[in-house]
């Protein structure tokens, strides 16, 4: 496989593991509770395949996108590890929110490899699509921190009823957002490709 199509793929792979992610993340009366988990599950394992896929290519991409989706990568495969470890509560929770912060570092990586290029209309889907990524992936570190929070003090009073539903907004907002920004930077990556062949 050669590195523009292994870089596409890669792509492709990363925004169908975000969709499938944020419907993993998404609370609902039709999908039961075990396979929304199975969901989120095999949603960052995809994620964390795409961002490897477009990490490797035998050094023919910039240093700054490498490390970017190699980052992301690894911040996938910690919330993967979050989610299926019998660690304590505690730990688990601290692996998912380290995860996601990894994941919102590698976007905002690849944020500065665009901003390092000339300006092109091209570039800026890309920028917007790492951008949502980030603010994605943060906010679900987020709600994390609640949830965290909530596991430590285990009170059952109305603030902690009101953060505990903060808490799962956030993860929703910041699962479909980062989502979003996926699909968006799967469709600058083929726009950029696509120049490159022509």
């Amino acid at each position: 496989m050669d590195n523009l199509s292994k870089e596409i793929l890669g792509s492709w792979i990363q925004a169908i593991g975000t969709v499938i992610a944020a419907i993993g993340s998404t609370p609902s009366n039709v999908i039961s509770s075990d396979l929304l988990y199975d969901l989120d599950i095999w949603g960052n394992v995809l994620q964390a395949t795409g961002n490897a896929l477009q990490a490797d290519d035998q050094g023919k991409i910039p240093l700054l996108v490498r490390i970017g989706n190699e980052v992301q990568s690894i911040g996938n495969v910690t919330v993967f590890a979050g989610l299926v470890i019998d660690f304590e509560q505690e730990t688990e929770q601290k692996l998912i929110i380290t995860g996601n912060w990894l994941q919102a570092l590698g976007a905002l990586v690849l944020v500065g490899d665009e901003l390092e290029k000339e300006t092109i209309a091209d570039q800026s889907i890309n920028i917007i699509g790492n951008l949502l990524q980030v603010i994605g992936n943060s906010l679900q570190a987020l709600s994390g921190v609640y949830e965290l929070e909530q596991v430590r003090n285990k009170y059952k009073d109305f603030k902690n009823l009101e953060k505990h539903i903060n808490s799962e907004s956030l993860k929703v907002s910041g699962s479909w957002i980062q989502a979003v920004g996926s699909v968006i930077s799967l469709i600058g990556q083929i726009i950029v490709e696509e120049k490159k062949i022509n």
